[in-house]
């Protein structure tokens, strides 16, 4: 019996890392397409990890069947696996003309990655793969040509918001395309997938035209420098920004290396046109002070970008001195709150005026609030409401929204939950692996693979390495080496800890039967037993030992 199918591998239940299958056909022929392919960033609880992945064992068994890829925006949550997972898959990928031009670029920077063909298209085109027809319409979002879905298949429209939000003034492209909305509405729509981000919020986000209108008196009437950080991938934001200086009489200096690579597709594409050119790091000696405007990144309390360095004073070319104003034109994503205020107070500490949004407006979100979300199911009118796009807390808000709308079914979606959306009810009807896959270094692999769950240990307690040297009788040769890493140097008392390890060392070797001395194994781990007890009895703390025997 043919099926249509929704199974999110990530992005629900969590902020970042999107990617969703759609499915059609019956079990053992069933086809599928992806849409989005997003990571996420690794907090300090996964050290030395650079991004992380949703995990695709599921899809990678069913790369046979898998029609294409595509994409709704090029947000890294949204488009930032496709460089790394893409090989796995090896499937057509569907994309704008900023999205292509943006991963190109990105690839650039990223040596050996893959040249991915990609297939373009713009808001408005249909294109089919396998028994989907797909459908690109306008939506706004803090980003250039971010699209909703319309899938069609034998079951109907599914309707995949994407990232969005209704802004009648967006300070790039089309508002969200109400019309086209409606006319699907009409046509009838199986199920709606939304963007859950801002459904605790009430009312209607404020347009970017306001921010554009907020932020020029603030730079026109600042008496130094101004430094506005944001995010790299928000165009509108930043061309807003460089009008501003334009309409004072001010330069805009760059900086960031993801930055200047927005920038550079942005321009590439018309985005920049009749805007002056923008200065690098090399040419800030030149500008007077109240004449500067620099754009830069770091709005995430990133410790290398270029936000941090400068709130360090460690940038070579560039800085800030007292009276310079730092604006954060940007939302704290969740987790990065403490690196952020140590920026904005290392910036303070040295004079630098601090103002963030609530203070003035000076940012606005790309995702719909309540009102914007009433609006568009009363635009689309879906059978099914699938809350995505969020963490637990915005997805339940947005379920209770839904059903207000008049929504009869609901259907609460988590990663890895086999959703039917036709024939019949909604409902869950199974369960695929899910999980995550972490990027470290050039190696992509589980969190045990890549050995991410002992160096969080290692973290927390150390490591001692034990090296035993053996006779031909099985005698200690000499005392045993010890080398203790992230251990206090002394207890409590003063003792040294390395002497009283290796005084546990020694105890647990003699007081082992010769016979048993012969048993390297055993040797090893009693020594091993022993160490980590007296690390605990002295410090409080079990770290990780290792313990190396050599025979003669």
């Amino acid at each position: 019996m043919n099926q249509l199918q929704f199974v999110p591998l990530g992005g629900i239940g969590e902020i970042g890392m999107n990617l969703a299958l759609y499915g059609y056909g019956p079990e053992d022929d069933r086809e599928w397409i992806v849409v989005d392919c997003g990571v996420s960033f690794a907090g300090p609880e996964m050290p030395g990890v650079d991004l992380v992945f949703p995990d695709i064992r599921f899809l990678e068994e069913e790369r046979h069947a898998l029609k294409g890829i595509v994409i709704t925006h090029a947000h890294e949550d949204h488009y930032g696996a496709l460089l790394d997972l893409w090989p796995r898959l090896k499937a057509p990928v569907y994309a704008t003309a900023f999205t292509a031009a943006l991963l190109a670029a990105k690839r650039e920077g990223e040596p050996g990655a893959p040249n991915i063909p990609v297939q373009l298209f713009k808001a408005g085109d249909r294109f089919k793969l396998g028994p989907f027809e797909i459908e690109a319409i306008n939506v706004t979002h803090s980003i250039p040509e971010p699209v909703a879905l319309a899938i069609r298949s034998p079951a109907g429209t599914v309707l995949h918001t994407g990232d969005w939000k209704i802004d009648a003034t967006p300070a790039l492209g089309e508002p969200t395309d109400e019309r086209r909305l409606r006319e699907i509405g009409d046509e009838g729509v199986v199920a709606m997938i939304c963007d859950s981000t801002n459904a605790l919020r009430e009312g209607i986000s404020p347009s970017e035209s306001e921010v554009s209108a907020s932020l020029a008196e603030i730079i026109r009437e600042a008496p130094g420098r101004v430094a506005v950080t944001t995010f790299s991938s928000n165009v509108g934001r930043i061309r807003s920004i460089a009008e501003a200086a334009r309409d004072a009489d001010r330069q805009v200096l760059l900086m960031g290396r993801s930055m200047r690579r927005v920038v550079d597709v942005a321009t590439e594409l018309g985005y920049m046109e009749g805007l002056p050119p923008f200065l690098g790091e090399q040419d800030f000696g030149y500008i007077p002070p109240e004449k500067a405007v620099i754009i830069l990144t770091g709005s995430q309390g990133e410790p290398r970008a270029a936000l941090a360095r400068l709130s360090r004073d460690e940038h070579p070319a560039v800085s800030l001195s007292k009276g310079d104003m730092v604006i954060f034109s940007s939302r704290s994503i969740p987790g990065n709150e403490k690196p952020i205020i140590e920026i904005k107070n290392a910036l303070i500490e040295r004079g630098v005026r601090v103002l963030e949004d609530g203070e003035k407006l000076v940012h606005v979100s790309g995702h719909p609030r309540r009102n914007e979300m009433r609006q568009m199911y009363d635009w689309v009118r879906p059978k099914i409401s699938v809350p995505a796009h969020g963490e637990t807390a915005h997805l339940v808000a947005h379920a209770a929204l839904a059903r207000e709308q008049g929504v009869k079914e609901v259907v609460a979606a988590r990663n890895g939950r086999v959703i039917r959306l036709w024939p019949g009810p909604a409902e869950i009807i199974d369960e695929v692996p899910v999980g995550r896959l972490y990027k470290d270094g050039r190696l992509i692999g589980t969190a045990e693979e890549m050995g991410i769950l002992e160096r969080r240990r290692l973290s927390f307690v150390g490591h001692v390495s034990v090296m035993i040297h053996l006779t031909a009788k099985h005698a200690l040769r000499d005392d045993p080496d010890i080398v203790a890493i992230g251990l206090p140097q002394e207890d409590e008392e003063g003792d040294d800890m390395e002497d009283i390890l290796i005084d546990a060392a020694i105890g647990a070797f003699e007081s082992m039967p010769p016979q048993r001395r012969k048993d390297l194994d055993t040797v090893r781990e009693a020594v091993r037993r022993a160490v980590r007890f007296a690390a605990y009895d002295a410090w409080g703390k079990k770290p990780l030992v290792t313990v190396f025997v050599a025979g003669a």
